[in-house]
């Protein structure tokens, strides 16, 4: 569907649909703030308040959504609803997205799902899938209707910052950090063909937002963690690094990379590392809990019947769903 009305959302007279925009950050948090509070004041939560997101993280998600993320406006230009629909290569995901607090209930939010399906499938993608709190039987049951179903948990963990030292893409030369990109790039192509992390990593680095931590051995790149350090909330201080992409061709070099992570994290100034595991990989659970790391958070994968992600035979790769 083209820009225009939503047929999908019955009754909603002058609501359109366009690219969502640097400009929309402001009231895009204003909206974001309102529509997580009620979710949790639904759930029984009603004292919690979902603060607003930096604008730099923002930034960083309109424009690594590659025009894939859309808003829907009302018929006073105030913002409906929005989806950031993210494209990795074949791996296609929704996040985040929402609807208005009154405007919720009247077909938008299936509106702005099927858009957010219909521009990944244009573009190519065989995995499709989103995150949702596990605890939102509301939410499960919304996105089931729609053709997701449960994968297993993703569990987020974090560790304390250490000292270690680190090899980071920022501190390549041009020629060594394309090369290192592309070493990247052919290391998650070996266990996952098809998926592609290299604009997340060359755009991290263009908004100064964090770094991509490398492990180098005889034939190149080992391993990598895609980390942010900017802070996630907007006016707070930077309590720590989320590792937002990780791959490593050898589950042996995990503990190295997670140490180098840790380095990372120390040199950066901020006091601990998050790292989100999904629940295909119980030995880097394992590992994670053998090193004293702390279970944070968990967020439940959900994925399109019959694009549903596939776990390399050996090695790990972890990517995040979330911004």
């Amino acid at each position: 569907m083209t820009a225009g009305a939503s047929p999908r959302a019955r009754g909603l007279r002058g609501v359109h649909e366009r690219p969502l925009r640097i400009a929309d950050i402001g009231p895009l948090n204003v909206l974001f703030s309102d529509a997580f509070s009620e979710r949790y004041r639904r759930d029984g939560l009603a004292g919690v308040r979902v603060p607003p997101l930096n604008p730099l993280i923002w930034r960083y998600a309109i424009e690594d959504s590659a025009g894939g993320a859309l808003c829907w406006v009302d018929g006073d230009g105030q913002l409906a609803a929005f989806n950031v629909a993210h494209q990795s290569g074949t791996e296609g995901w929704m996040g985040p997205l929402a609807v208005r607090p009154d405007l919720q209930g009247t077909g938008l939010g299936t509106e702005i799902v099927t858009r957010g399906i219909d521009v990944l499938r244009q573009r190519g993608c065989t995995v499709l899938g989103l995150e949702t709190m596990p605890r939102t039987m509301d939410n499960i049951g919304f996105y089931g209707r729609l053709g997701f179903v449960p994968s297993r948990l993703t569990v987020t963990f974090t560790f304390e910052a250490q000292r270690g030292r680190c090899a980071l893409l920022s501190h390549l030369g041009a020629a060594d950090a394309a090369a290192a990109v592309q070493g990247c790039a052919r290391l998650v192509q070996q266990m996952q063909p098809g998926v592609d992390f290299s604009r997340e990593l060359l755009l991290t680095r263009t908004l100064g937002v964090g770094d991509t931590v490398l492990l180098f051995g005889r034939d190149g790149v080992e391993g990598f963690a895609l980390c942010h350090e900017a802070s996630l909330l907007e006016g707070r201080s930077r309590d720590e690094l989320r590792v937002l992409k990780l791959a490593v061709g050898d589950a042996a070099l995990l503990g190295p990379l997670l140490a180098a992570v840790g380095g990372y994290a120390r040199d950066c100034g901020v006091p601990r590392a998050a790292v989100r595991v999904q629940g295909d990989y119980p030995s880097v659970h394992r590992h994670l809990v053998g090193v004293g790391a702390r279970v944070r958070w968990t967020d439940l994968r959900m994925t399109m019947t019959g694009c549903e992600e596939h776990v390399p035979a050996q090695g790990v790769v972890l990517s995040n769903w979330e911004i």
